[in-house]
């Protein structure tokens, strides 16, 4: 794969913690992302901020501006992996689509462009700017604006399932779907909208467990345990 947009789940990246971060997680994350990155796959990436944020849980703070902590809470995130990911030898830039001082840089394919040329994995932060829009979106918009072959969805589950695995023992795992299919059945592999922006853009996604030996590498070199959703 010449170019992927990664999205990984903040509270994957937590562990067994569910909040903050698990040091060993996101260094096993980041060693897998060299691998690819040094084979010659640009990567782009996304998280999460439910491990640190959940704003619809809270029913005494305003939709957006719970929207705006947890665009806030993504930012910290990826400040965060960028840098483990430059401990492990990998140079990075994180995007926003606001100005965040000097921590970030605002958005531009062109400027993403450039940090792909220069073997950079490059960081979307702080969602899509506007509240009522979800991480599911930005990874679905970013992937879209960068051209990447496919969305890499990185979970705390190992694939899609046609209901809650950890509710029901007998939930059955799907090895392919249609997105048609998961926007008909509510799957809720990503939200309504960003289901939507797949199908429009014909965007795959493949999705796997995060927490697998290896999980990242294999699902790009084709030994892909998980969920294809295709288009």
């Amino acid at each position: 794969m010449k170019r992927v947009l990664l999205k990984l789940s903040g509270e994957a990246l937590a562990g067994e913690k569910h909040t903050g971060f698990d040091e060993p997680t996101v260094v096993g994350v980041a060693k897998q992302v060299k691998q690819l990155v040094d084979a010659g796959t640009e990567v782009g990436v996304v998280i999460g901020g439910g491990n640190f944020w959940r704003g619809r849980s809270s029913e005494n703070i305003d939709r957006t501006k719970a929207d705006q902590i947890g665009m806030l809470a993504t930012v910290m995130n990826c400040i965060y992996v960028s840098e483990i990911f430059r401990s492990v030898g990998m140079k990075t830039q994180i995007f926003t689509p606001f100005v965040c001082g000097a921590f970030t840089e605002l958005f531009s394919k062109d400027k993403v462009n450039e940090c792909f040329e220069k073997g950079m994995v490059t960081f979307f932060a702080g969602g899509t700017g506007h509240p009522y829009f979800s991480t599911d979106t930005t990874t679905v918009l970013r992937a879209v604006e960068i051209e990447a072959e496919v969305i890499l969805l990185a979970k705390s589950i190992d694939g899609v399932y046609d209901s809650d695995p950890k509710s029901n023992p007998d939930a059955k795992k799907y090895d392919e779907i249609t997105i048609q299919d998961v926007i008909d059945r509510r799957l809720g592999v990503v939200d309504l909208a960003a289901s939507i922006l797949c199908m429009e853009n014909k965007m795959p996604m493949l999705v796997f467990g995060l927490n697998e030996e290896n999980s990242i590498v294999n699902t790009v070199s084709g030994k892909f345990s998980g969920t294809k959703v295709t288009v």
